[in-house]
C-alpha cells in the first residue's frame, strides 16, 4: 500500500496487481442455485437476475379497503389553514423539536448548529422553507 501512496497509479507494476488482485476477489465465478452449482458469466448473471425478480416479485396481499369507510371532512378555515405561508414562529418551532445532533445530510451540520446560530440563520432557514413551500 505504501509503494502504491509513493509511486500512485501510474501504471505501476505494483498498481496492475492490486487491481487484478481487487478484480479476482470480487468475481462471482460461481453460485449455488438449488443444489447445483451454477458456472460461466451468463448463466451466473441469469442465476442473480431471476432470483431478483422473484424475490421483489410483489406478491398477491389481501390489504383491507375503504369501503363503507366514514372520513371527516375539514372545514374551509382549517383546509385554507393548510397552505398558509409558514410562519418565523413555526419554523423555529420546528427546529427546535429537532434533536440537536441529528445531522441532516453528510455535510455534518446538525440542528444544534443551526440553534446556536438561529439569530443569524433565520432569515436564511425560513426563506428556504417558504420557496420550498
Amino acid at each position: 500500500m505504501l509503494s502504491w501512496l509513493r509511486e500512485g497509479d501510474a501504471n505501476s507494476k505494483y498498481f496492475h496487481s492490486a487491481l487484478f488482485s481487487r478484480r479476482r476477489r470480487n468475481c462471482l465465478g460461481s453460485i449455488l442455485v438449488e443444489g447445483y452449482m451454477v458456472e460461466d458469466v451468463k448463466p451466473v448473471r441469469h442465476a442473480v437476475f431471476s432470483y431478483f425478480v422473484a424475490y421483489f416479485q410483489a406478491q398477491h396481499v389481501v390489504r383491507s379497503g375503504v369501503d363503507n369507510l366514514q372520513l371527516r371532512v375539514l372545514s374551509f378555515a382549517v383546509g385554507s389553514s393548510l397552505i398558509k405561508p409558514f410562519s418565523v414562529e413555526e419554523v423555529k418551532a420546528t427546529v427546535w423539536d429537532c434533536d440537536s445532533f441529528k445531522s441532516q445530510g453528510p455535510d455534518g451540520i446538525n440542528f444544534g448548529f443551526i440553534k446556536d446560530f438561529w439569530l443569524d440563520l433565520k432569515d436564511d432557514i425560513t426563506r428556504f422553507v417558504l420557496e420550498f413551500h
